[in-house]
């Protein structure tokens, strides 16, 4: 009778326990391969998965670690491009601080804004500096101005502070007739402000 067939009809029970050590020799060696294989799937199941889980993280890892080091490399290539844009902007930086006078050009935009006026035919009742206003990257000066003229001087008065070469901006202006008998004739309030670079803060 052959191997196969005496397993075919083997009926494990209770008492073939006790007489497993007197089963055919191929019965026992089979049993041994079943019970290392139910090792080693249990095992694989117990250790090995972790081992897998851990390999699985660090391949994400190791893609991270890839994807960080093409982004370099491209921020690498791009660095003589940031470096021009610095020097632009530096240059773009240096062009406004030339156009906001210094302590010593206090007094020759003073002189520009009364040539201005006397243009126009224009009268001046006040030209005032007030105290400087302390801004985190500047300093604004703010001068009070009180002229008197007729329309169209005040208005060629304005538009020639605006175009002077220095940053000046007119603010809170207030237009009024000088008297009823002569209407023709206005009196404008102005704040001018110009500005100057805060020498002490550190860009």
């Amino acid at each position: 009778m052959s191997v196969l067939v005496k397993l075919a009809r083997f009926e494990f029970s209770r008492d073939d326990l006790h007489g497993a050590g007197s089963r055919p020799r191929a019965l026992r060696a089979l049993i041994g391969v079943l019970l290392m294989l139910i090792l080693l799937v249990s095992g694989y199941t117990v250790h090995l998965r972790d081992r897998q889980g851990q390999l699985e993280n660090a391949r994400g890892e190791e893609r991270d670690r890839k994807q960080q080091f093409a982004n370099r490399v491209a921020q690498l290539g791009n660095v003589q491009l940031y470096l021009d844009q610095v020097q632009d902007m530096q240059h773009s930086f240096d062009e406004l601080l030339r156009q906001l006078p210094s302590d010593t050009e206090v007094p020759g935009l003073l002189e520009d804004i009364s040539r201005a006026g006397s243009v126009g035919g224009l009268q001046f009742e006040e030209i005032r500096l007030l105290p400087e206003e302390a801004q985190p990257f500047y300093l604004e000066l703010p001068i009070q101005i009180t002229v008197v003229g007729d329309y169209h001087g005040l208005a060629t008065f304005v538009s020639a502070v605006s175009a002077l070469p220095r940053i000046v901006t007119l603010h809170d202006f207030s237009l009024a007739p000088v008297s009823r008998a002569d209407g023709a004739m206005l009196r404008l309030n102005i704040l001018a402000r110009t500005y100057r670079y805060h020498e002490g803060h550190q860009l």
